[in-house]
Order: structure tokens, then C-alpha cells, then sequence
């Protein structure tokens, strides 16, 4: 080697490897399209380097692109896994305790949520690790949450989130919840996270409605 680097070749043994491989580029495209040939026309741009050069940023933003719907692809394959295991475990619950469980234990280790309650408005027969408010004590605070069965991702005020999350509200930064039904309110499942920032307006509330949804078919056959 006669670069001053042992580990890569002269730039003479690339030309000579080059010269004597004219198709090498045919073979790996992906080099040609990284490489920068600048035409000797002075100050000037050529018309062909410009288009090169807009097609190379459009390229690298498309893969940029590809990347992020990959990165989603996987995440949402995760989610969906952790989702399934979770509802079978749900599933295979013959006490509501064993269900609260169950529902507390995914979150905190499969999907790493550090707050989950489960909020309902009649007392079950037997103590479990769920807490009781009646629905008027509801209203009062998140009455305008309740109007619907569709699950809220962020926008929580303070006032909020100290009720859902009791004594741990002042850690909560961000919360999202949702209300069960089946023919009468059953109550609220809440889910907080330390981060500000982490829950927030207008984000997916996929995951945590089609969790209710399991929950409200659930429920009722361990309530008076």
C-alpha cells in the first residue's frame, strides 16, 4: 500500500481497478448515486450537475422517509404483540382481581407505563386493586371527558390528573384516559407518565380504546 493508511488502497490501485472493471458501477448503483462529479464549467453550474444534485437530496430524503415508515412498522408490530398477550391474559381471568392484575402488570413491564388506574363506579363483591368513586364525584372533575366513550390522549389539566392519579399526580407530567361503558358508565382507565411531553393532544389513542373495549366486555360479569 502506498497511501499513508495500511488499511485502504492507493487511489492509483482504485483507478487501475476501476479501468479494468468498467462495470462496476452498473453493479452498485448505490455508490453512483453518493458520488460527486463536478463538470469544469467555472463559477457556472451545469444544468446536468443541478439536476443531479436535486435528484441526490430528493433521494436522500426518500430514504430518510423509508427509514421513519420502517421504524413505525416495527414499533406498531411490537405494539400489536404486547397488545395480544395481553388480551388473552385478560381473557384466561376468572376474578376481577386476577383481571386488574393482570391489566397493571403489562403495562408497568410490557409496555412500560409507570402510572395505571383503574378507576370504577360501583364496588366489586370481593377487594381488588382498583379505586371506588361514585360518578357524581366524577363529573365534577372530568365530566367533559365523560360525554363520550372515546379515549383522550393528553390535554389533561392539573386539576385532572390529581384526581385519576391520586397520591402519585404531582410525578404524573402527562396523562390519557378512557372511559368504559357498556349500557352505564363502568368507570375510567387512566395511564401517566412522568414526561410532560409523552401524552399529548390529538395523539393515537388506538391502543388504549381497543384495551377499554376488551375491558368493558370483561367487567361487568364481576360487578353487582
Amino acid at each position: 500500500m502506498s497511501n499513508s493508511d495500511d488499511h485502504f488502497p492507493s487511489e492509483q490501485i482504485i483507478a487501475d481497478y476501476l479501468a479494468q472493471n468498467p462495470d462496476f458501477f452498473d453493479r452498485h448503483e448505490d455508490v453512483l448515486r453518493d458520488l460527486r462529479l463536478y463538470h469544469p464549467t467555472g463559477r457556472a453550474i451545469s444544468l446536468i450537475e443541478k439536476q443531479v444534485s436535486a435528484l441526490r437530496e430528493r433521494n436522500t430524503e426518500l430514504r430518510h422517509r423509508l427509514n421513519q415508515l420502517l421504524d413505525n412498522a416495527r414499533q406498531n408490530d411490537r405494539l400489536f404483540e404486547r397488545s395480544k398477550r395481553l388480551v388473552l391474559a385478560l381473557l384466561e381471568c376468572n376474578e376481577l382481581g386476577d383481571i386488574v392484575d393482570a391489566l397493571y402488570y403489562s403495562f408497568d413491564k410490557e409496555f412500560g407505563i409507570p402510572f395505571t388506574r383503574l378507576i370504577l363506579f360501583r364496588k366489586p363483591p370481593q377487594p381488588c386493586n382498583v379505586r371506588i368513586a361514585t360518578e357524581d364525584e366524577a363529573k365534577m372533575v372530568i365530566g367533559r371527558h365523560l360525554k363520550t366513550s372515546r379515549a383522550v390522549g393528553g390535554g389533561l389539566n392539573r386539576e385532572e390528573i390529581a384526581f385519576l392519579f391520586d397520591r402519585d399526580h404531582a410525578r404524573v407530567g402527562s396523562a390519557a384516559m378512557v372511559p368504559l361503558y357498556t349500557n352505564q358508565l363502568l368507570g375510567v382507565l387512566a395511564i401517566g407518565h412522568t414526561d410532560p411531553k409523552y401524552y399529548q393532544a390529538g395523539m393515537g389513542t388506538l391502543f388504549l380504546t381497543h384495551i377499554a373495549d376488551v375491558l368493558d366486555r370483561l367487567i361487568p360479569k364481576h360487578l353487582p
